[in-house]
Order: structure tokens, then C-alpha cells, then sequence
């Protein structure tokens, strides 16, 4: 007969927190491939970010909590002048490259934005890199992402948080969680602790990326992700202490309580591979699983351009993902909700040929014809992109798109199965990503700066070297 009181002993950590942890502090990467595609990554990310500080709603979310705070010795912005302490800062800088959904991307059983961990890895460096005699190297950074984006990504790969309800950025948390007190001298304990604390929090929920309630947290929950985990881990460092079995505690545990009594899986172990394989979002600023459908209809609008009104339907055929995530009828309210909604995806290219961030804002959406393509749009779902998209040597983001006229004459249908941000298209995105890292920053520097970063960025030996101090300086106004 079961006991109506818990044991109170006390159990020794759940194993997952203590592979974390030991991958964190001990493990050694020697993947080539790895650290260069982190560079670009680091590249990529601060682009978006330094691109999102023309719009004036990312712009009130920075800055510190009480205004004209400046924290002596404290972490800068990129473009900005505002030095913050390093939770704040946190907050700033995963806020400012999440904020336009432009960022690199990672899809499995649960997916989201591994350089979200961004915001703590650089608020973490810069803060330290002040503080210390040893000097901390970019190399020391793309080491951080590197293992940051494989906790994150590889417990994506079978863990499916968002069919309970829950975010992607509960593992922003925990992987930026984990690197941060590692980063800050933390020991494997103190990982294993404060990655507990991370996990025991209550985590966000998703409804702020589905309809009805999409809106502009979607745009910073990534950033209060990070901002937490700097928290947590300087918490810990101080002392604080774990809670061992906050995975597995029967009934009080993460599994029972919000994992519907399911144990986390992995049946990988933890390396590179996610960075190896990661996806960036190069030509369009939308949700990925959207990305080759405005590809595709880029490649149709010269077709119908001038046939809007004889359009009869459009038909798209998408993977299963897309159809749950981003298939949307109705009203859209805010950019956030038109940058996760597949048919407006697919209607701006059609019509301009283009799919710019400025596309989600009131002065073009407010075209008429935008919701009236929208309204001849049928979805509908291809099992093989389904599976494909969940094939482990695939990975596929398939999406097709043919324009039917009430002539009875149709477009050609055009498929694309693999985003120009794939790895298997590398060789063709790295030059499209150096492009739009150049045009993001010159959306903030004057020339000479932009070509002196661009400069530095495709330098990889000398990029590596240099302190986190003096880049972040390069990037403050």
C-alpha cells in the first residue's frame, strides 16, 4: 500500500542535468565545420539585431529598467550606447535578434531559435571580459553558441513541448542557463543546480505564437529567456541551491506536472551536430516552415502579376508543421500575427516580389488585395513532406505553390523542398548571408564601419582573436 507522504531523502541529480552539465564543462570541440558556421551565426544574429532597431516597438522594449541607468564596467548593446548590467542586458540583446523572426532557426519535434542564447552568452562575455585579467576571445563566444545551440537543439529533437502547450524558450532557458554559469566559473555542481532552477520554473506558455492571441511577446520571450537564465545562474554562484530530482520528483516533478508524466528523450549524444546543421533564415524575415513557399511564389509572381483579378484559387501544399503552426483564416492583427500566418507569407511576394520585414507593418498590410488573395488560398498537406521534414538525413522544409485562372489556365506548380538556408545549400547562402548582413548594418552605420565589420566577420582567424570587449565596442553608437 502506497504511503500518503513523501520520502524525504534526498536523491542524487537527474541524469539529464548532470550530462548537461558535463558536456558543458568538459567536453572539447574539435569540429572545424562547427566553429565556422558559429561565426556566421554570430555574424547573422547581430545583423537582425542591428536591423530590428528601426522599429519603434523593439526600440521601447530597450534600455535599462530605470531610465539613465548606466552600470559601471556593464555590458553594451550593439546599436545602442545604453551599458546595462548583464540581466538587462540579457534582456536587450536576445530581444533586439529574436525581434523580426530573421534569426537561425531549428526544426524538430519542438523547434525554435538556438542563437536566442545569444542575448546571455554576449551579456555574460562582455560583462566578464571587463571584469578580468584574461582576456575573452571570440573563439570563447563561438564556443559558448556551439554549445549552447546543441543543448537546445538536441533536446528539440524528440521532446515535443509545444504539443502541451508550452514554448520553445523553456530550452532557451535551460541551455543559456547551463553556459552562462559555466562561462562564470560556475562548477559542474553549480551547473547541475542552477540548470535545476531553470527547469522548475513555471514556463511560458505558447499561446502567444497561435491564433487568437499571436502578439509581440512572441518577439520577446527569447529575450526574457536569456535574461532569466543570467539571473539563475548568478543566483547559484552565490550560493543558492538545486532541487535534484526536478525532472523526475513523482507528481511535483517537470515530467508529471507539465509533461503529462512523460521523461524527457535523447537518444543522441550531445556535440556539434547542431550547429553543423542549423538553418538560417536568409532571403525572408517569416516562420520557417514558410520559407520556400515564399520562395516559390516569388518564382510565380512575373506570372501573375498582372492577373490578379482572374485569379480563381491558389493552391499550397505544405508539411503538417505549417498547417498546425501557421495555416490562418481571418483577421490578422500585428505584424507578429502576419509573420506566422502561411497565406500572407504567400501573398506578398505574389503581389511585389519581394518579402521584407517592413511587409508586416499597417501601411502594407492594409492593402486590400492582400486578404483577397488570402481568401482564394487552399491548404493542403503532402504526407511525404510530412515525413521528410521529420527524416533525420532530409530534414526537408517542403512547400509547392500553383496559381489557377478562371480561364481554366494554371501557373506551372513550383516545389522547392530545401530553403537557400539549409545546409544543404550552403555553398549558395553564405554569399546571400554575408549580403544581408552588410544591408542590416547598413541600415544603422555609416559605410566605413560597415565594411570595417564586414571586414573583421570574414577574417576568421582574426575574428577569433579578438577580445568581446572590443567587438562590442565596434557595435555601440
Amino acid at each position: 500500500m502506497s504511503s500518503p507522504y513523501d520520502s524525504n531523502l534526498r536523491p542524487a541529480p537527474d541524469s539529464e542535468l548532470v550530462e548537461i552539465a558535463r558536456y558543458v564543462s568538459t567536453q572539447e570541440l574539435a569540429s572545424d565545420e562547427a566553429y565556422d558556421t558559429a561565426r556566421y551565426c554570430l555574424m547573422d544574429s547581430l545583423g537582425c539585431g542591428i536591423l530590428a532597431l528601426q522599429y519603434p516597438a523593439c526600440r521601447r522594449h530597450l534600455g535599462p529598467i530605470v531610465p539613465g541607468t548606466v552600470v559601471p564596467g556593464g555590458v553594451r548593446v550593439p546599436g545602442t550606447s545604453y551599458v546595462l548590467d548583464p540581466i538587462q542586458a540579457a534582456f536587450n540583446i536576445g530581444c533586439l535578434i529574436r525581434w523580426l523572426d530573421f534569426n537561425d532557426t531549428w526544426l524538430a519535434a519542438e523547434w525554435g531559435h538556438p542563437s536566442d542564447n545569444l542575448g546571455a552568452i554576449l551579456a555574460v562575455a562582455d560583462f566578464l571580459d571587463q571584469q578580468r585579467a584574461t582576456p575573452l576571445t571570440v573563439r570563447d563566444v563561438l564556443t559558448a553558441m556551439i554549445k549552447a545551440h546543441e543543448i537546445q537543439g538536441v533536446l528539440a529533437l524528440e521532446n515535443a513541448f509545444n504539443r502541451v502547450g508550452l514554448d520553445h524558450v523553456v530550452l532557451v532557458k535551460v541551455a543559456s542557463t547551463a553556459v552562462a554559469t559555466w562561462m562564470l566559473g560556475g562548477t559542474q555542481g553549480q551547473i547541475v543546480d542552477a540548470l535545476s532552477q531553470a527547469w522548475v520554473d513555471g514556463q511560458s506558455l505558447r499561446t502567444y505564437r497561435h491564433a487568437p492571441n499571436t502578439g509581440p511577446r512572441k518577439s520577446w520571450a527569447a529575450g526574457d529567456a536569456t535574461s532569466r537564465a543570467v539571473r539563475l545562474a548568478l543566483m547559484t554562484l552565490k550560493g543558492e541551491p538545486g532541487l535534484p530530482s526536478v525532472l523526475t520528483a513523482p507528481r511535483w516533478g517537470f515530467c508529471d506536472v507539465l509533461f503529462k508524466g512523460q521523461p524527457l528523450s535523447r537518444s543522441q549524444e550531445y556535440g556539434s551536430y547542431v550547429m553543423e546543421n542549423v538553418l538560417f533564415k536568409i532571403s525572408f524575415p517569416a516562420e520557417f516552415h514558410a520559407q520556400t513557399a515564399a520562395e516559390c511564389a516569388v518564382q510565380l509572381h512575373p506570372l501573375v502579376k498582372d492577373r490578379l483579378d482572374d485569379i480563381e484559387r491558389i493552391e499550397l501544399t505544405t508539411q503538417e508543421s505549417a498547417i498546425r503552426i501557421i495555416n490562418k483564416t481571418g483577421p490578422l492583427h500585428n505584424p507578429a500575427d502576419r509573420d506566422h500566418s502561411l497565406q500572407y507569407i504567400v501573398a506578398i511576394p505574389l503581389l511585389f516580389g519581394r518579402l521584407t520585414a517592413d511587409d508586416y507593418e499597417d501601411h502594407v498590410a492594409s492593402d486590400p488585395r492582400i486578404d483577397a488573395l488570402r481568401a482564394k488560398m487552399v491548404v493542403s498537406e503532402d504526407p511525404r513532406y510530412t515525413a521528410e521534414y521529420l527524416q533525420r538525413d532530409k530534414r526537408s522544409i517542403a512547400n509547392a505553390v500553383q496559381v489557377f485562372f478562371k480561364d481554366g489556365t494554371s501557373t506551372p506548380r513550383v516545389e522547392i523542398e530545401y530553403p537557400v538556408g539549409h545546409r544543404r545549400r550552403r555553398a549558395e547562402g553564405i554569399p546571400l548571408l554575408i549580403d544581408k548582413f552588410r544591408n542590416n548594418l547598413a541600415t544603422l552605420y555609416p559605410a566605413e564601419r560597415v565594411e570595417a565589420l564586414s571586414q573583421l566577420f570574414l577574417d576568421r582567424n582574426k575574428l577569433e582573436k579578438t577580445r568581446v570587449a572590443d567587438l562590442m565596442a565596434a557595435l555601440t553608437v
